[in-house]
């Protein structure tokens, strides 16, 4: 019994405890919730603009997905939190596409209808473009993985493929736990767009000091 799987992980149990990348995902965590609430106090003082206005919305859900995110992790639900990677990929593309293209506010506010709202990759291309001497964003690189796991494709079946402990392999329907290999993936992608989402908040509230400005 001493070795039973406990149901519910708390952080000093949980699976990957101690995976340098998932403890540098801690530290960003508690960095942009700190610069989080300080954004949050200076919006209910100044008049917002309706690019404001949009990042008000898109950077608490996006950060509402990483924490959701971060717990799947911590529960051994990295297949989970591998497919909601797409949604704060999202978010963090509408934040940086706003910001080079602020025109683009008006189909925002008409709420984001196709054919008029560009999909991810689009979002993606025309950001490459306006950083010009940037490195460029492989969209498709980026969006492969993510669409294969929204739509059930073959090649998403190693992101929950395990060691079954009888000699063979198989799929797993719930937690994975002797999966390193995959959280480490997991954090390394997620990382940079938590860093994006960061940025974003410097971006579009100035006001507020910020290692990002």
């Amino acid at each position: 019994m001493e070795n039973e799987i406990p149901s519910v992980f708390t952080p000093d149990n949980e699976p990957y405890l101690g995976k340098p990348l998932l403890a540098e995902f801690d530290k960003e965590i508690v960095s942009i919730l700190e610069q989080s609430n300080r954004t949050a106090a200076l919006t209910h003082t100044m008049a917002l603009t309706d690019q404001q206005n949009m990042a008000c919305i898109t950077i608490p859900q996006a950060i509402s997905i990483i924490l959701s995110i971060r717990e799947l992790v911590r529960q051994g639900y990295l297949f989970g939190a591998n497919i909601l990677v797409r949604y704060l990929v999202q978010r963090a593309a509408i934040l940086l596409y706003i910001m080079h293209y602020p025109s683009e506010i008006e189909i925002w506010n008409q709420g984001w209808q196709k054919p008029n709202a560009p999909d991810l990759s689009r979002m993606l291309d025309k950001i490459s473009s306006a950083v010009g001497d940037a490195p460029e964003i492989r969209r498709k690189d980026i969006t492969a993985s993510m669409n294969s796991l929204l739509h059930g494709k073959p090649d998403s079946a190693s992101l929950n493929l395990v060691d079954t402990g009888l000699g063979q392999l198989g799929f797993a329907p719930s937690k994975i736990l002797n999966r390193p290999d995959l959280c480490d993936d997991l954090c390394e992608f997620v990382l940079p767009w938590i860093a994006v989402t960061h940025a974003m908040m410097a971006a579009y509230f100035p006001q507020e000091n910020s290692k990002y400005n």
